[in-house]
């Protein structure tokens, strides 16, 4: 049995004011061309889709167990339809358990909960001089490893630090399966990123953060991706990078997408939470370890869209960068876009982007707890 929900529905084509029909899938958008300006009626939007994060609800990623379900519901209170569970670099029988209970949240949605699409294996194959808030777990990349955690759990998106010895050869091999290989937690020049990218690289992980920065004499791996990146993922919660470095990234990077880079604090009041094997503090909206290192975020992806409006961009345009260019990155045509035949993942905002529905796969999500 079909359902419906009206108002300015945006669709690939533009703005719709009308009707938008579905069961799990969209079935049919009918209305008019319209610019919402021109009415006071709810926005309809696709559902966002966060390809970093590791925890909310004061759950995290790699206590394994039930923890990606309560993750993916607090997410999901939060407008995100589908996500992807992301690791911390960690001891191997960490990640094991971590991706043994991934592996079957993807096979199982429960009620209430984002769609877990897979893996972000964020670690351990980073720099241990550039680790961030990662614990120093770090080591390289072999082959026969990543396909033996690939059988434990969809690995979509794989973070490696391209300088390190055999890693450029690995992401041509991994990119040569579909996964999507990205460049973070680095230490390497402007010279490795790029050779990261012809190598099949096709990302870079929180733009700017845990990267060598741009220089005019010594661009660094911000540079190598301001200068060449189709995509890249960044953190905006206004605190992981300035507006100004926030807009710079926008006008190079065409299908710049935005991730939350979540952690347990997600949801959760000030107080002490784990993120992979670290203590991390959460006051006044940052979490950060003891020293003071930013430790992920705090953010939601309907927090996000409204503070990329609030930096200038149209409602459209945000709307991409929380939803469509993701999808794309994976390879989805079958999600981040309201279109006969996707899946029916959508949010409804007010006129003040303040969620009021939250569809998933056409099952309307509980806001109670929002």
């Amino acid at each position: 049995m079909s359902d419906a929900i009206k108002g300015n529905i945006l669709t690939p084509n533009g703005w719709v004011h009308g009707t938008l029909s579905f069961d799990q899938h969209i079935q049919d958008i009918q209305g008019a061309h319209v610019d919402p300006v021109a009415n006071h009626d709810d926005y309809i939007l696709p559902g966002f889709i966060d390809l970093h994060v590791h925890g909310g609800a004061g759950k995290d990623v790699m206590e394994g167990g039930d923890a990606v379900h309560a993750i993916a519901a607090i997410h999901a209170r939060h407008g995100t339809t589908s996500l992807l569970a992301t690791t911390m670099t960690a001891p191997p029988e960490d990640i094991d358990i971590a991706l043994q209970a991934i592996g079957k949240a993807v096979k199982q949605r429960g009620k209430n909960e984002a769609r877990v699409l897979g893996v972000h294996l964020e670690g351990p194959y980073i720099n241990s001089g550039k680790l961030g808030a990662q614990p120093n777990f770090a080591r390289a990349a072999t082959l026969e490893e990543v396909q033996r955690l690939e059988s434990l759990a969809p690995l979509r998106v794989i973070t490696v630090a391209p300088e390190i010895a055999g890693h450029l050869a690995l992401v041509r091999e991994l990119a040569d399966t579909g996964v999507r290989v990205q460049i973070g937690h680095t230490l390497g020049s402007y010279d490795d990123g790029v050779a990261a990218l012809e190598h099949g690289a096709v990302g870079f992980t929180h733009l700017f953060n845990a990267m060598s920065g741009l220089h005019h004499r010594e661009p660094g791996m911000v540079g190598a991706a301001l200068a060449h990146a189709e995509y890249a993922e960044l953190i905006p919660d206004l605190l992981h990078v300035h507006p100004g470095a926030i807009k710079t990234a926008l006008r190079a990077i065409p299908r710049l997408y935005c991730v939350t880079d979540s952690t347990a604090a997600t949801g959760m009041p000030d107080g002490e939470y784990m993120l992979g094997r670290h203590t991390v503090q959460k006051c006044m909206g940052g979490v950060r370890l003891p020293d003071g290192t930013l430790a992920g975020s705090t953010l939601t992806l309907d927090q996000a869209l409204r503070n990329l409006v609030g930096l200038g961009l149209d409602l459209a345009d945000a709307s991409a960068r929380v939803s469509t260019h993701a999808a794309d990155y994976l390879g989805l045509q079958d999600r981040g876009r309201l279109a006969r035949g996707a899946y029916a993942d959508l949010v409804v905002l007010d006129r003040d982007l303040k969620l009021k529905a939250v569809i998933i796969e056409g099952e309307r999500c509980d806001l109670n707890d929002a």
